[in-house]
């Protein structure tokens, strides 16, 4: 796995794309496209596409600084987030655990702007673990989830398969799988050999139709901002599944 997501600059981002106020990252002013507007606060859209209603237990992979998992507590008695970046994973677990994160907004050259993260307000951190772990090499004791998300994690993978072939494991019969993916197939992640031979929505349904049932096909754009000029403005294929 890249190295990538190691780094002070990307965690910045991140934690930027998972917290920051809207006018943290358009701020006010600027002529913003009114589709990047739109685009904030993906990482609070993908959890709105699971079924109302409380639940047992929710998993969040690929869960970044862990937004969408603190969002999921608020339906979920307990839920677990995994990410591969240890950085990724401490700063959740801070968060986690009441504190307030600086880090700075790289406007250009060597101009940042000073910023904190906090957890979201109205959301237990004692309902929530955070682990540092690979995707497709999760443990046994990860199984049986009533809500399983991943978000912008499959076309990130080595061997994305290994995942989708532990899926039918860790969601529970009848219960919900969220994944989104911007289908960016890169061979610096994934080895050419382990893209889909087809489209990615024709890959997951061949893959997953015989353990679940696709309920809903939709698209959530994203917008990460790098620079002051310089933004990733994507869109993710959400696809809504049930457990067989």
């Amino acid at each position: 796995m890249s190295a990538l997501y190691e780094s002070d600059k990307v965690l910045s981002e991140y934690l930027l794309f998972h917290y920051g106020d809207d006018h943290d990252i358009l701020p006010s002013g600027g002529d913003w496209p009114a589709g990047m507007r739109e685009a904030l606060n993906f990482p609070v859209r993908t959890a709105s596409h699971f079924a109302g209603g409380r639940v047992e237990s929710g998993l969040d992979l690929g869960c970044a600084v862990g937004r969408t998992a603190f969002e999921m507590s608020r339906d979920c008695e307990r839920v677990v987030g995994v990410d591969f970046s240890q950085a990724f994973i401490e700063a959740a677990q801070a968060l986690q655990e009441g504190e307030s994160l600086e880090y700075e907004r790289l406007e250009e050259g060597n101009v940042r702007t000073p910023l904190v993260a906090s957890a979201p307000d109205g959301v237990d951190g004692s309902a929530i673990e955070f682990l540092q772990g690979d995707a497709m090499d999760l443990p046994d004791s990860l199984q049986g989830f009533d809500r399983v998300h991943a978000a912008n994690l499959l076309c990130r993978l080595p061997e994305p398969k290994k995942l989708i072939d532990r899926l039918p494991s860790l969601v529970k019969p009848g219960g919900e799988l969220v994944l989104a993916t911007p289908c960016t197939w890169l061979e610096e992640f994934t080895p050419k050999e382990h893209w889909p031979v087809t489209t990615t929505l024709g890959w997951l349904i061949e893959s997953l139709s015989e353990d679940f049932e696709m309920t809903a096909q939709t698209e959530e754009s994203f917008l990460i901002r790098e620079t002051a000029r310089k933004f990733q403005w994507s869109s993710s294929l959400v696809t809504v599944w049930k457990r067989r």
